[in-house]
């Protein structure tokens, strides 16, 4: 059969690296975005990127209260979001220069039928077809969104304002980050989640190192607490009933529930949907033969750097190079606080305890090092584990600058390095990092 391209990728986030990997491998290669101004995905324009960039700032904030520091610090949103903004114009006109290569269809673009894609009322064919067509904010049934009062991490990224209060609903790597930003900003800041604990899959030093760092930035927090239904009101503000039958109000509700996979783009029932995302094997190939779906939308792992890896490991085996299958339990995680960041990747220690795994431990408190305190690293925790052979089959770390450190142990994971090796490793001082190296000598 004669097709319009031999490779169509659906979606323009993570998956135009891999449209320019197709192209350069000689592939006739198409991208379908429905949005060319939003090139690049969530990551660039919704998330990560815009995200940490805000988050940078709140610790600026964050650091300038210390009392070595005379007079105050305020942030001009306006500001920092035309700033944002001209920083996510240069990136997507970067990402579209590299695109020379590729047909660009400015179009939605939905898997109508085998090896077709129908944008703008057109059909259009490919041998491979590649999904990425990412998630988008949850909102709980019972919650009116309204994109003023109550909000998603979308809108916060683009207020040209802060609120004078605000309640974060959600314990989720997206809630605990945006509760942060507020709260070091100066926002008055709740957070309301449903469970006892903050960061349960975490190490129990780490979740309640957690705790203690959020309550000292000022964040009032409401464990337990489940919500019915919220809604604005005219004058006082969000109405929220909680399944207990209390109330409160708040000024802005903002609403970090998760991220739901985007599953519209599939309009044939040979590609198999399930309550995740759309369901693939470990090649991220669908039940549909060459049709593939990678990053957000396949419910997999919701993070930009596992969306890359698997959109490039998907174009390496179609252009016939060596590609492994991804271990996806070597991605790193991490979730940026302030001043603290936590960080794991590998296996954690309730995974491994919940798997009945022998596995031996290592956990190094920062507390009371003169670097670490100096750096605002006190609540800090290093925690490294080794399997019965001593292997190093994971880590959790809680430190400033935790998501940078964490490389370290993906590495040696990656490297199967055993403990003995590990600890011929001489790591700098003063630095966080030769508290790893103290973790991995105690393995």
């Amino acid at each position: 059969m004669n097709y319009d391209y031999d490779i169509l990728f659906v979606g323009g986030g993570l998956n135009y690296a891999g449209a320019i990997i197709a192209a350069r491998g000689g592939l006739k290669t198409a991208l379908a975005e429905k949005n060319m101004g939003h090139l690049g995905g969530t990551c660039l324009h919704n998330g990560c990127i815009p995200s940490k960039m805000y988050l940078e700032v709140a610790e600026t904030l964050r650091r300038s209260k210390h009392d070595h520091f005379d007079g105050a610090l305020t942030l001009d949103m306006a500001k920092l979001e035309a700033k944002k903004e001209a920083l996510l114009n240069r990136a997507t006109q970067g990402i579209t220069a590299q695109c020379k290569d590729v047909t660009l269809i400015d179009a939605e673009g939905q898997v109508v039928a085998p090896h077709t894609v129908e944008a703008n009322g057109k059909k259009i064919t490919a041998e491979y077809i590649v999904i990425g067509t990412g998630a988008r904010p949850f909102v709980p049934e019972g919650i009116a969104y309204d994109g003023k009062e109550v909000i998603t991490s979308n809108d916060v990224l683009n207020m040209k304002q802060l609120p004078q209060k605000i309640a974060v609903y959600g314990d989720g790597a997206i809630g605990l980050e945006m509760a942060s930003f507020f709260a070091a900003s100066g926002v008055e800041t709740e957070l309301i989640w449903r469970h006892d604990t903050l960061l349960r899959q975490a190490h129990g030093m780490i979740s309640a190192n957690m705790k203690m760092q959020l309550e000292s930035l000022g964040i009032t927090l409401r464990p337990q607490s489940s919500i019915q239904s919220a809604k604005a009101t005219d004058k006082r503000g969000v109405h929220i009933v909680f399944e207990d039958g209390s109330e409160h109000y708040v000024p802005t509700l903002l609403v970090a529930t998760g991220r739901k996979a985007n599953t519209e783009v599939v309009q044939t029932a040979e590609i198999k949907v399930g309550a995740k995302g759309i369901e693939t094997n470990e090649k991220f190939e669908t039940t549909l033969p060459k049709h593939y779906a990678v990053g957000d939308c396949n419910g997999k792992i919701q993070l930009a750097h596992a969306a890359r890896a698997e959109v490039l490991n998907v174009v390496r085996r179609i252009l016939g190079k060596p590609a492994e299958i991804i271990d996806m339990g070597r991605i790193i995680k991490f979730i940026h606080t302030l001043p603290c960041s936590y960080a794991t990747v590998g296996k954690s220690k309730t995974v491994l305890e919940k798997e009945g795994v022998t596995f031996k431990e290592s956990v190094v408190p920062l507390k009371g090092l003169p670097f670490v305190h100096s750096h605002d690293g006190d609540l800090g925790v290093m925690a490294l584990y080794a399997d019965g052979e001593e292997f190093i089959i994971g880590g959790e770390i809680f430190s400033p600058y935790a998501e940078e450190l964490i490389a370290t142990v993906a590495m040696a994971i990656a490297g199967e390095m055993d403990a003995a090796t590990a600890k011929e490793t001489i790591l700098a001082h003063p630095s966080f990092s030769e508290s790893l190296e103290k973790a991995f000598l105690r393995l």
